[in-house]
Formats: C-alpha cells, sequence, structure tokens
C-alpha cells in the first residue's frame, strides 16, 4: 500500500487504524517515507504523515518507539499540529517504555499546560491518563502537572475553563492511582462553580463518583 493510499485511509470516516498499522508493519519503507514526510514543506503531506503517525502510535506503538528522539525533538517545535502530534505519540508509546526513557521528557512534554495556548495544554492533558496507567509510578507527577491548569494563563478564560474541563476528565481516569486524592477532590470542588456549563457538570459527575466523605 502507498503512503498517498495510506494518507487517503487515514482521513476516512472511521478510520481502520488496526489496517494502516498493519499495512504499515509490512513495509518498512514507508515507515521510512512517513517519518520523512513530517519534514516535507506540503502542508498536506507533512499533516497526512503526522496524521498516520498518531494512528501508528496508538495501534503499532512498537513500530514507533525506535525513533522516540524524533517525537521528543518535536515537543519543541513551533507548529502546533507537529507538537501535538508528538505528545500524542509519546503517550501512546509510553506502554511500551520498559526503559523508561519518556520519562526524562516529561519536563518539555508539561511545559504547555501553564499555557499561553489551550490546544497543546489540552493535548498534554488528555496524554496524561495514557501516559500515568501505562506508568503508575509517575501518576503523583503527573497529577500535579495536570493541577497546574487551575492557575494556567491562556488567550482567554474561556480556555482556562475548556482546559479545566479536560483536567477533571483525565483526572478522574487515574483518581484512584494518586496518593493525595484530597488535592484533586478540592480541585473538583473548585470547578463546580465554573462559568463553562459543561466543565461544572464534570466536576459535579467527578464528585458524585469519588467524594465519599
Amino acid at each position: 500500500m502507498s503512503l498517498s493510499e495510506l494518507i487517503v485511509m487515514a482521513k476516512q470516516k472511521p478510520v481502520d487504524g488496526s489496517r494502516i498499522a498493519s499495512a504499515v508493519q509490512h513495509q518498512s519503507e514507508v515507515l521510512s517515507e512517513i517519518l520523512d514526510g513530517l519534514l516535507s514543506d506540503k502542508g498536506t503531506l507533512k499533516f497526512g504523515c503526522e496524521k498516520l503517525l498518531r494512528i501508528i502510535s496508538e495501534y503499532k506503538p512498537v513500530l514507533l518507539y525506535p525513533h522516540l528522539s524524533l517525537f521528543s525533538d518535536n515537543l519543541q517545535s513551533e507548529n502546533t499540529f507537529i507538537r501535538c502530534g508528538a505528545m500524542v505519540v509519546i503517550a501512546n508509546l509510553a506502554v511500551i517504555d520498559h526503559d523508561k526513557k519518556i520519562d526524562a521528557y516529561l519536563d518539555d512534554y508539561y511545559n504547555a499546560i501553564p499555557g499561553p495556548a489551550l490546544i497543546p495544554a489540552g493535548t498534554a492533558i488528555k496524554g496524561s491518563a495514557t501516559i500515568a496507567k501505562a506508568k503508575p509510578y509517575l501518576t503523583d507527577r503527573i497529577v500535579d502537572e495536570i493541577l497546574k491548569v487551575e492557575h494556567a494563563s491562556y488567550q482567554t478564560t474561556e480556555c482556562r475553563n475548556i482546559a479545566c474541563g479536560h483536567a477533571i476528565s483525565a483526572l478522574s481516569e487515574i483518581f484512584d492511582q494518586a496518593s493525595d486524592k484530597e488535592k484533586i477532590i478540592c480541585f473538583a470542588k473548585h470547578q463546580v462553580g465554573n462559568s463553562r456549563t459543561g466543565t461544572a457538570n464534570k466536576a459535579v459527575k467527578f464528585l458524585k463518583k469519588f467524594d465519599t466523605k
């Protein structure tokens, strides 16, 4: 299957991620083309390849693990799409990171949460649950990083409200792993009065599930 055919497949709804990953697994030259495509000046090729890498990382993370350094470098990319893609890939690779290489990249991974841009911050927050479930020993560090959202500075107040909603969702996935559950409960209580209805509702549901006092 050619690179162009894979890019077309990645745009289809629903995406057949298993088929895409399987095709790449049996064609090492295509994987090289995809990785090279990230450096392309052609936006359609660059972003098509980036989307394929997200899919591959989810279904066949072992194929991308040897290229982990590429994605760690992209955590500092000025291109938001490439930067966020690196976050998604790294989170998905955590499950096979037995050498704990990803641990060394967490400072760069979490630089986005304090702001000023919502999209990278939201991507980091969403990926946090995936990383924590793959690496439970990092849970408390990850919780502290997520909770920085409460005092983050984004372009607008609404952006911060959205980010807080993402934080509640991520924290709900790893709550049972956390040592200090009370500070998570405290954060959720603060969000009950959030002016964004969706975030406030998430906080209420979170507290109904986890606040047993």
